[in-house]
C-alpha cells in the first residue's frame, strides 16, 4: 500500500500538473505545505545573546546576508547555485574530501579511484544543494508543494491508532531538514539533536528547526527524552554515525566494523509495557537529476519500513546489524545523497586509524 502525497511528476511544470485522464491539475490550487503541516506544538525560541555580534561571527553573517535572498529564486536557478557552492567545497576543504574518500574506498573497495571522486565531487554537491534545501524546508516550504510522495505510511499510523509511541530511525541524508518538513505534512514529530559547537549556528539552527518539529530534544535530556516517549509522540533519532563505543557496539556498515549506536533500543523498551514503542527505519531520496530543466522542479520519495518485529532482541551486536543492514540498502539507492564526509570508521576495537 502506497500513500501518496501531492507531487511532482516528469511532466509537471510551473503552471500545473497532470493527472491520469491528461486533464490539467492547477498545482496553485492545491493547499500550501504551511496550511496542511502537522505540527501540533510550537516550542519556544531559543534566545538571542549579544555574543552573536562578535566580530568572529561577521563571516557568517555576511554568508547569511548572501545567501538568504537567494532562496527567493526558482528552485531551478537554486539547484544550480547549489552544485557551484558544492564544487567550491570540495575545491577548497581538502580535509573533508580526504575523510569521504576514505569513507568511500572502504564501503565500496570495487570501485576505482575516479568512480569515488566522482562520488566524493557528486556528495559535495549534493550537499551544497541540501543548503538551499533546508533554508526553503525552513523559510519556503511551498516550493515543494506537489513535488513528494510516501510510502509505508499505513505503518506508522497503524502504530499510532494502537496507541504506540514511534521512534523513527532516520539516517543523515544530504536532504536532511527537508525530509523533516515534507514527514511532517503527515505526522507530527519529535527530533533529537546533538548541540552544535558554534553557538550561533546552534542558535539559528534551533530556531529554524521549531518551524518543523513540535520538540527538539538535546541528545543529553534523557528526562525530557523520556518524558515525550511517555507521552506517545513520534521520536526521529538519528543513530548512524560514530559516536565510540561508550554509545554503542561494533557492527558492520558497508563490510566494514563501525562503532555503532544502539540507545534506540533502550529507548524502545520505555513507554506502555502493553503496548512498547514501534521501530520503524525512514529514508527520503531524491529521485530527479540536479540538473533541473527549465519548467520541471524535483521529486522526492519518503520510505517508511514496517515495525519491526522482535526488537530489540536478547543480542545487542545483532540489533545493530540489523539496523545497519538496513540504513545501508536506504543508502544504496543513491550512496552519494548520504553524508560520507564524517569519520564513519573513525572508532577501531584492534587501534587501527583510517583517517589522517
Amino acid at each position: 500500500m502506497t500513500h501518496n502525497s501531492p507531487c511532482c511528476g516528469g511532466n509537471c511544470n510551473g503552471n500545473g500538473d497532470h493527472n491520469d485522464s491528461g486533464q490539467t491539475i492547477d498545482i496553485k490550487a492545491m493547499p500550501d505545505l504551511t496550511a496542511t503541516h502537522k505540527q501540533t506544538h510550537l516550542a519556544d525560541k531559543a534566545p538571542w545573546q549579544w555574543q552573536f555580534l562578535h566580530p568572529k561571527n561577521w563571516g557568517v553573517w555576511l554568508v547569511l546576508a548572501i545567501i538568504f535572498p537567494l532562496i527567493l529564486l526558482p528552485l531551478r536557478f537554486q539547484f544550480m547555485l547549489g552544485r557551484k557552492l558544492g564544487e567550491l567545497v570540495f575545491k577548497l576543504v581538502k580535509s573533508r574530501v580526504r575523510d569521504t574518500l576514505t569513507n568511500l574506498k572502504l564501503a565500496f573497495p570495487n570501485k576505482s579511484d575516479d568512480e569515488r571522486l566522482r562520488m566524493t565531487k557528486q556528495i559535495f554537491v549534493n550537499q551544497g544543494i541540501g543548503v538551499f534545501e533546508s533554508l526553503c524546508a525552513w523559510y519556503r516550504p511551498n516550493v515543494f508543494k506537489r513535488c513528494f510522495s510516501i510510502s509505508g505510511l499505513q505503518h506508522l499510523i497503524q502504530a499510532r491508532n494502537d496507541g504506540r509511541t514511534v521512534i523513527l530511525l532516520g539516517g543523515h541524508y544530504t536532504t536532511l531538514d527537508l525530509g523533516g518538513r515534507l514527514c511532517t505534512q503527515f505526522f507530527p514529530a519529535d527530533c533529537v539533536y546533538r548541540k552544535q559547537n558554534n553557538p550561533l549556528f546552534d542558535w539559528l539552527i534551533y530556531n529554524s528547526r521549531r518551524r518543523i518539529f513540535d520538540e527538539q530534544i538535546p541528545n543529553r535530556d534523557m528526562k525530557k527524552l523520556i518524558s515525550r516517549i511517555k507521552e506517545g509522540h513520534v521520536i526521529w533519532y538519528s543513530p548512524d554515525q560514530d559516536f565510540g563505543l561508550d554509545h554503542g557496539v561494533m557492527a558492520t556498515f558497508f563490510g566494514v566494523p563501525a562503532a555503532t549506536i544502539t540507545a534506540q533500543r533502550r529507548l524502545a523498551k520505555l513507554g506502555d509495557k502493553e503496548s512498547p514503542p514501534a521501530v520503524i527505519v525512514m529514508d527520503m531520496v531524491r529521485q530527479t537529476p540536479d540538473h533541473l530543466p527549465k519548467g520541471k522542479r524535483p521529486h522526492y520519495h519518503i520510505s517508511l519500513s514496517p515495525v519491526l518485529e522482535n526488537y530489540p532482541s536478547r543480542d545487542e551486536v545483532a540489533d545493530a546489524q540489523r539496523i545497519n543492514d538496513m540504513f545501508e540498502a536506504n543508502i544504496q539507492k543513491d550512496p552519494t545523497q548520504w553524508m560520507w564526509f564524517h569519520r564513519r570508521f573513525k572508532t577501531q576495537a584492534d587501534g587501527t586509524r583510517f583517517y589522517q
